[in-house]
Formats: C-alpha cells, sequence, structure tokens
C-alpha cells in the first residue's frame, strides 16, 4: 500500500488522501483493512508469495500486491464478510486499477488462498475433539 505512494502507514490510515466525503462507519471499515494489512503484511505476503505461481513476488506492481493484501487480510480476518464479497471486490479493483490481466491474476490467488487455507481451517476447527 504505502510502497505505491511512499507514504508511512499512520498517514495512509488517515485517510486525508481519500477527494470525497465519506461516513464515520466506511472511514473506520477502510482504516481497519489499512491497519490490518500492514499488520499482518508478513503473513499476507507469505501466502502471496505461495500462491503466486510462476511469478516472482517482486515483479508484481505495486497495486496487485495492495489488492491483493486488502483482500487477503479480509479474507483471513473478516468472518463476517463473505469470502465471495472479498473475492469479487478484489477482482473488480485489479480490472479498475491494475493492468489488463490484474483481475484474472487477483482472482486465480484469491480463489486458491479461499479454498486451501480458509477451508483447511474450516476443517479443524469442525473435527471433533477426542480429548473426552
Amino acid at each position: 500500500m504505502f510502497e505505491t505512494v511512499h507514504t508511512p502507514p499512520e498517514e495512509l490510515a488517515m485517510l486525508g488522501w481519500v477527494d470525497k466525503d465519506i461516513s464515520e462507519d466506511i472511514r473506520r471499515f477502510a482504516v481497519s483493512l489499512i491497519d490490518g494489512s500492514l499488520q499482518n503484511m508478513d503473513e499476507i505476503d507469505n501466502l502471496i508469495k505461495t500462491y503466486s505461481k510462476n511469478w516472482k513476488f517482486e515483479r508484481l506492481s505495486a497495486v496487485d500486491k495492495s489488492i491483493l493484501r486488502l483482500s487477503i487480510f479480509a479474507l483471513l480476518h473478516l468472518p463476517d464478510i463473505p469470502s465471495a464479497v472479498t473475492i469479487n471486490e478484489g477482482i473488480e479493483l485489479g480490472k479498475i486499477y491494475g493492468g489488463e490481466s490484474s483481475g484474472q491474476f487477483i482472482n486465480g490467488i484469491l480463489d486458491a488462498i479461499h479454498k486451501y487455507e480458509l477451508k483447511m481451517e474450516e476443517t479443524a476447527e469442525s473435527e471433533p475433539d477426542n480429548k473426552k
């Protein structure tokens, strides 16, 4: 996120760069996405590296990385938002702000993380506890 504009995270979270009036709810949500993505960036970047087959992390555009970081944070840490909504929003952001194939690339990464990371968590949580 901050690598695209070289803005310190604290300044990004103040949302002074947004050129529209936004409600306090949307502002709080945006700040939670930014803060959560930054706080979990190592975990998130490792997932991007794991699931971006045939792409070197360093060669990914800053815009695609930022969209992936926000989306992956939401997938992993905001369970009240349906995964399909998060994935679709990431794809749409990629189509609007990324390169020609960003939407497809982002879709592939988010879908893989959803299928393999979240499904593994759900399976582990639903297994019966054998410590009776």
